[in-house]
């Protein structure tokens, strides 16, 4: 029985590796946004003769189609086939997109690399299906492989399946990296090489010659050629070489502008090539260049720093880096070595990046107490490092699937099959006359010329360009200009509080001591501080470094260091701290004061255990001279250090008080302290776990800062409330700090109330619950106004003192309501606003999914995020349907940043891959700014888009008027549109600015809006009626003759010619004035002089040529003898040209955006799909949501959350 069910197993298991090895199609990243589906394919002979017979039967069309559409490759040339034999895969992204990738082959002499770092055998396929034993092909054992956007997948021939290419950031345990990792050989080397390719972040900068083939294959200049070919059959030679001329300039500009932006993004990503040290195993050590770095390798970080060229986590020695390229950060930051304690951890580098030294940052210093060097295993490279991610994100963007972009491909494939019907009424027409075959063919094909314009992709990006422009003008740098658009649609702005609404710097406001379970009076003169533990806490707990003689560190830090007058010294010089033993020593400035029987007050800091954002502390280790003990000393977010001490230590009334300070906005911090046993020395210090000493701490009092708001954040905040635009804050700091400096900048209005939502996860004791509670009573009000006057009388005696956040303010329309500092913005009634923090959002993410939407779409604060829940909270407002823009100024900003349509960092360098927009204006205002320019340039977008439009369907009407008649417009005249004035109008009409303020009305996001579409319709239908108007008045003249018919159809000296175009060219001019629209997203017309002095030359020539032509003109034109015809017949048709001029602004400006059919646009929009958002306003609208006072629990038989609900008592919250 045993045996039957053995074989039956293996059976079974050798069926399922023989199904999963002939599998044909595979899904990689399964599940995210990196979601790629493969299909394999190779070869086949038929399939390839049949191609070569279609590529010289279409003249190489089958070739441009598949340049166009990479994946007809497949269909056409080869066939499907099993994984392990693909010679190409066909790579669907997550977006739907497909590319056509190569197979290729490492051939190593020995494998053993791959086998050891890669956890499989990466041999070549089996040679029998039937066999799961894995075989090695030919002499030598081969790896094969493909790259996809810059990333390797590898066959993983045991599975049978592609798979991302490992390196040391994913699986590998802590206490791995310090065993097996103590320097690579060369030959290990060169085969890892092999393997991970070169370790370099290389962004090609094509030559002139390819990104011409290239822009030259692009379907618009595809169609361009053959739009010139057409012409130059027809003989339009003039007009053919002149379009030629033009698009040689453009391509020649686009070429220029896309080299140089290629170029400088590969200088802004790109490093020196130089040479670092690399162990070889013992002390042995090789110089080698940094492009030849392996995952695995043991480098030395030299004495005087460098700009890494890898992500490699220090296991020895520390170092001193400054992240700006990456962050936008630029205040430098300590990074310590992987310590042993952390062994049993998994390395990640977001887990352990206090320890990763990122490629792209630069190192600053580096020190070693001993006499050794700095040493990091290479953990990254190439495009796989922090740095390779960011720039892959540029290259290989995600699609921004802006509607507006979306309808303007299906207006143009409308305008096809407007210009098909052109087309059939065309033959129809030209076939009766009798004209030649050859003529109607291209009368026909020139249809499509008229009615599908060549320059519409061009003339939609002006208003782009010209907002780039200015933007740069300003101080905001922009890396991907098709994002200026979605600022304009933006209705949610989210912002990082420390440092973007708020200064950078903290100012001290003091500390309270804590002595026998109870807080002593505050202190406010700290140089006053007696000796004790709480002043030596302030002097050591930080992570401050001299560099070039200059104090710095976390801007924190300092200020808590610099209000002390200690200073601090390092032994060596800069260059040398590195070989040193001796310990950082910090010491009163006056020494006489702290001398104790003739030995002085020195502290030595022995070790520093970093700040870390998910352990929310830092601590260090000093021993202070003329002691026979060391002490560890620690600081952090006050509820994560009262945690950590003794209960006993801690006072009965810490959460009143800390209650009372944050409700203030106050910046507070909890210290912490606790002897080492007599018997602890340096060595064992070096490698004791945190968590062994950061335990038992006695609990010292409460240090408490001032973090005052920007001048300018107020006044942004209410200018983004006044356009209706929703505010969200997203900070890391504490949820009552978050919700007063709310309250301060306007965010939460004076009567709005605030709910904070604690939710717990479940425990032993019950499952997990919501409890929902008022962030303020009234009693924090009274506290609030007794604190501003305590501190406004503080701030008096101490001329270095701050202003409070809270003191009242005397700007205009800022009053002082409850303690607050508030903005008037509207007289709506009160509203609820959620404060939620990372902790609780993280449970309800897991165990309350559904009420993750209404806590998005209410939620104003969200404090103690990670750098991961911002991210978060940012998708999760874009489900919704928002348009969600984000600003912040340091590196936990970075992910929100790239996931927000609009990411805007506050940087002083002038460009960083931190984020798609960077400011070097140092507050938001530089929000207002993008806002108003992205509005100005989508407006600009829908304006030129309508106006090529109309000029597409004025000249498609002219056409078939003439073609009726066998005439057509002459070279000179075609000319003198399309160049003249058209091109003229397209290029200027985009130069107007930005309206100089935000409005609540939003510009529209879609071209097949209902108020665009009925301008474009009544429009047209005006055009037509004129131009037919103008035709039966010329006839209604005696002296009118019809001309006859003419099979070469070339008549384009004719009376209906010359009307018809004089007529018409005053329509190009009015419907530009008409869709040049000003307030209130752009200034008005008149401030635009390029254009306007354009505007009034184009019609004092259109005029000139009507009313006063002159012969030599006429002629050159090809007009009839206009001048020889009686002024009134003139003065008629300059009339039909006036008279479109005022009905067609009359249309737009009094029936399209009248007032009076905003009713209508409304109940027509309503029929279409809602915003989600607006959805989930709608139900909680209509129910009693949020359930303030009670306790919400998990959904349970198909129960609604919100109907689970258990009184509490609402005192709590002040607790």
């Amino acid at each position: 029985m045993n045996r039957l069910t053995d074989s039956t197993a293996s059976v079974s298991l050798s069926n399922m590796a023989n199904t999963r090895l002939l599998l044909t199609k595979m899904m990689l990243n399964d599940g995210g946004e990196e979601e790629l589906v493969l299909r394999s394919y190779e070869k086949d002979g038929l399939k390839m003769v049949i191609f070569y017979l279609m590529v010289v039967l279409s003249l190489g069309l089958v070739l441009l189609l598949i340049y166009w559409k990479p994946e007809l490759e497949c269909y056409l040339k080869k066939r499907r086939c099993a994984l392990y034999k693909a010679e190409v895969v066909m790579i669907k992204d997550h977006y739907g997109h497909a590319s056509v990738v190569k197979v290729d082959y490492i051939f190593l002499d020995d494998v053993s690399t791959a086998e050891g770092y890669n956890r499989h055998v990466y041999h070549d396929a089996p040679v029998d299906v039937d066999d799961t034993t894995v075989l090695v092909t030919g002499d030598s054992p081969t790896i094969r492989y493909f790259d996809f956007q810059q990333i390797r997948y590898i066959w993983d021939a045991q599975q049978y399946t592609f798979r991302k290419l490992e390196d040391l950031s994913s699986g590998t345990r802590c206490a791995t990296i310090h065993d097996e990792f103590p320097g690579l050989s060369a030959s290990t080397q060169a085969h890892k090489r092999l393997l991970h390719g070169l370790n370099s972040i290389v962004i090609e900068v094509k030559s002139y010659w390819r990104l011409f083939i290239e822009e030259v294959l692009n379907p618009f200049y595809i169609f361009q050629v053959c739009s010139i070919i057409l012409w130059a059959f027809d003989e339009y030679y003039y007009y053919a070489s002149c379009i030629f001329l033009i698009s040689l300039i453009s391509i020649s500009v686009s070429l220029y502008e896309t080299k140089r932006q290629s170029q400088t993004l590969s200088d802004m990503v790109g490093s020196l090539e130089t040479n670092i040290s690399v162990c070889r195993g013992g002390q042995e050590f090789e110089e080698i260049p940094n492009q030849n770095l392996v995952p695995g390798d043991l480098i030395a970080i030299p004495p005087h720093g460098c700009v890494m060229m890898c992500d490699a986590v220090l296991v020895a020695g520390t170092c001193i880096v400054n992240e700006s390229m990456l962050t936008g950060e630029s205040v430098p930051v300590t990074k310590t070595p992987l310590s042993h304690q952390e062994d049993e951890e998994v390395y990640t580098p977001e887990n352990h990046k206090r320890h990763t030294l990122f490629a792209g940052t630069h190192v600053v210093q580096t020190r070693y107490y001993g006499q050794a060097k700095v040493l990091a295993v290479v953990v990254r490279t190439g495009f796989n490092t922090a740095k390779g991610e960011l720039v892959r994100a540029i290259l290989y963007p995600k699609p921004l699937g802006f509607k507006f972009y979306q309808d303007a491909m299906r207006f143009i494939l409308f305008l096809a099959v407007v210009a098909s019907l052109g087309m059939i009424y065309s033959i129809i027409i030209e076939t009766q006359m009798g004209a030649y075959p050859g003529k109607i063919v291209l009368r026909v094909l020139d249809i499509i010329t008229i009615v599908v314009p060549p320059a519409l992709p061009a003339a939609m990006t002006v208003g782009t360009v010209y907002a780039q422009n200015r933007l740069k003008k300003a101080g905001i740098f922009c890396i991907s200009p098709p994002r200026i658009n979605f600022c304009g649609r933006i209705n949610t702005f989210c912002f990082d509080k420390t440092g973007t609404l708020t200064e950078d710097g903290l100012d001290m406001w003091g500390v309270v001591p804590a002595q026998n379970q109870c807080f002593q009076e505050p202190i406010r003169k700290l140089p006053e501080l007696p000796r004790s533990q709480i002043l030596v806490c302030m002097a050591t707990c930080h992570s401050l470094t001299l560099i070039d003689g200059e104090l710095m560190g976390d801007p924190l830090d300092l200020i808590m260091f610099n209000s002390l007058n200690w200073s601090l010294e390092e032994p060596g010089q800069d260059n040398t701290k590195y070989d040193t033993l001796m310990p950082t020593i910090v010491k009163p400035s006056d020494k006489d004061s702290f001398i104790s029987d003739e030995v002085p007050f020195e502290v030595g800091i022995v070790r520093q255990f970093t700040f870390s954002s998910s352990m929310q502390r830092m601590s260090v280790i000093t021993r202070t001279l003329g002691h026979n003990h060391m002490e560890i000393y620690s600081k952090g977010a006050p509820e994560k250090i009262a945690s950590l001490c003794n209960p006993e230590t801690v006072p009965e009334n810490f959460q009143p008080v800390l209650h009372t300070y944050t409700v203030q906005g106050l910046r507070v911090i909890a210290l912490a302290y606790r002897p080492l046993e007599a018997k602890v020395n340096w060595h064992q210090v070096q490698r004791i776990s945190r968590d062994k000493v950061e335990c038992n701490l006695t609990f010292l009092g409460l240090l408490v800062m001032q973090n005052q708001l920007k001048p300018e954040t107020t006044p942004v905040i209410r200018t983004l409330l006044e356009a209706k635009l929703r505010t969200v804050m997203v900070t890391g700091d504490m949820i009552q700090t978050a919700v007063s400096v709310s309250r301060n900048c306007g965010m939460v209005q004076p009567r709005d109330k605030v709910v904070i939502v604690n939710a717990h996860p479940p425990d032993k004791q019950q499952t997990a619950r919501i409890e929902w509670e008022y962030a303020e009573l009234p009693t924090d009000i009274d506290i609030v106004s007794e604190q501003d006057t305590d501190i406004d009388s503080d701030a008096g005696q101490d001329s270095n003192a701050s202003s409070p956040l809270l003191s009242p303010g005397s700007e205009s329309r800022m009053t002082a309501v409850k303690g607050y500092r508030t903005v008037n913005v509207s007289d709506e009634g009160p509203r609820h606003h959620l404060a939620i923090t990372g902790k609780s959002f993280a449970v309800i993410t897991a165990h309350f999914p559904e009420m993750l939407e209404k806590i998005c779409t209410k939620g104003t604060v969200f404090a103690r995020m990670s750098p991961e829940q911002k991210c978060q909270l940012i998708q999760n407002l874009q489900k919704l349907d928002y348009i969600v823009g984000m600003c912040g100024d340091g590196a936990n900003d970075c992910e929100a940043l790239k996931a927000a349509h609009a990411g805007i960092s506050l940087s002083e360098a002038e460009a960083s891959v931190a984020a798609p927009f960077t400011s070097r204006i140092s507050n938001i205002e530089c929000v207002v700014t993008a806002m108003r320019e992205g509005r100005a340039a989508l407006v600009t977008s829908f304006g030129c888009f309508k106006y090529m439009a109309l000029y597409s369907f004025i000249q498609f009407v002219s056409v078939l008027i003439l073609y009726t008649f066998g005439a057509n417009l002459s070279d000179f005249e075609f000319l003198y549109i399309d160049l003249v004035i058209t091109t003229t109008i397209a290029v200027l009409m985009g130069y107007t600015g930005p309206y100089h303020k935000l409005v609540r009305k939003k510009p529209p996001g879609s071209l097949v809006k209902v108020s665009n579409l009925l301008s474009i319709i009544m429009q047209v239908l005006l055009v037509g009626g004129m131009q037919v108007s103008a035709y039966f008045y010329l006839r209604s003249q005696s002296w009118y003759e019809e001309p006859p018919p003419s099979k070469d159809l070339e008549n384009v000296q004719s009376w209906e010619s010359t009307v018809i175009f004089l007529v018409s060219s005053y329509m190009y001019i009015s419907v530009a004035f008409c869709f040049s629209k000003g307030p209130p997203f752009r200034k008005p017309i008149y401030t635009n002089y390029p254009f306007l002095i354009s505007m009034m030359f184009l019609f004092g020539f259109s005029t000139f040529l009507l009313l006063l032509p002159l012969p030599e003109i006429e002629h050159f034109l090809e007009m009839k003898e206009l001048h020889e015809k009686s002024i009134t017949f003139r003065l008629y048709l300059f009339g039909f040209a006036v008279a479109f001029a005022i009905m067609s602004s009359f249309m737009e400006y009094m029936i399209v955006d009248s007032s009076m059919l905003k009713p209508c646009y409304k109940a027509i929009k309503k029929r279409g799909p809602q915003n989600r958002y607006k959805v989930v306003e709608n139900e909680i609208k209509n129910s009693d949501w949020p359930p303030v006072g009670q306790v919400t629990f998990p959904t349970t038989n198909a129960i609604h959350v919100s109907d689970i609900h258990v009184e509490m008592n609402s005192q709590s919250a002040i607790h």
